[in-house]
């Protein structure tokens, strides 16, 4: 099993760091709390939270900042191997999480399409209101949401909505409403959704190994640090860095923080050597 991603390889990368957010509805805001990073990831049985990659720009000598004008956060697609995250930069807002489903609702970018991102949103489902309180999210979205596909593409739109709106620490569960009017049911298919929505109700949407970062095209320098979360066993993966003609440049191993049979977390720092800035490709793969 393998994940794939294509970086640009010796260009400055960006620093780990924390970054604040808040969501609300189009009424009032209500603050949703930091976006997760490494330090709040976990290893349960079910799903893991995933680390956030700080928004930089580049000091005059060339080092990597935090930018405070701006946000990142995550968004949730689908390929043929289940879930995916990518990321998105704006600049920074007090309905961050709006702006998360919103990206969701709008697919994948033409990049994104290009890597085999997908979703299972129908076109043209809106977002007509955001609430969260005491820990629940509601999620109010326009019929469209329920139509078309069956169980498996169901579930998956579920997925990705409440993967990216659970991002937040404030936000422990998801209830979801269709044109203001709260629904226990999806679909002709009668998918149930009668409870808070966490992302252990989707863990097995998830690939048995996530690479979370660096994403796609994120240009990375030497040592790259690699994260991710697998479900492989003995929790042992192998990572790799390759460069433009797939020859490998580097390469280590390491050890999710759990493994056969529940999910754990990985992140290791890999150094490499290249003469010059060239596209490469990161490989994280089990003993298979």
């Amino acid at each position: 099993m393998k994940a794939l991603l294509i970086v640009p390889a010796l260009v400055l990368a960006a620093a780990l760091g924390v970054l604040t957010a808040s969501c609300g509805s189009d009424g009032d805001a209500t603050p949703a709390g930091p976006v997760p990073s490494v330090a709040d990831e976990e290893t349960v049985t079910g799903a893991t939270t995933v680390e956030v990659p700080p928004s930089t720009t580049t000091s005059p000598e060339g080092e990597a900042v935090a930018d405070p004008g701006v946000v990142t956060y995550q968004v949730w697609w689908a390929n043929t191997d289940g879930l995916f995250v990518t990321y998105r930069t704006q600049e920074k807002t007090l309905r961050v999480g709006t702006a998360a489903i919103e990206a969701v609702l709008e697919g994948p970018e033409d990049f994104e399409q290009d890597y085999g991102l997908t979703t299972s949103v129908p076109e043209g489902t809106q977002l007509l209101g955001l609430v969260i309180e005491d820990g629940i999210a509601r999620v109010d979205l326009t019929s469209e949401f329920e139509s078309g596909g069956g169980s498996a593409s169901m579930q998956t739109r579920l997925a990705q909505i409440v993967y990216t709106i659970t991002q937040f620490p404030t936000v422990k569960g998801v209830l979801f409403s269709l044109d203001g009017e709260p629904i226990d049911v999806l679909g002709g298919e009668g998918v149930v959704i009668d409870h808070p929505l966490t992302r252990r109700d989707y863990v097995d949407l998830l690939p048995p190994i996530l690479v979370t970062g660096p994403t796609f095209e994120q240009p990375v320098s030497s040592p790259v640090v690699i994260r991710g979360s697998a479900n492989v066993f003995e929790a042992n993966v192998t990572v790799k860095v390759l460069d433009a003609d797939e020859n490998v440049i580097a390469e280590t191993f390491t050890t999710a923080t759990c493994g056969t049979g529940c999910r754990g977390t990985y992140r290791v720092s890999v150094p490499f050597e290249l003469d010059g800035e060239q596209d490469g490709w990161i490989v994280v793969h089990d003993d298979d």
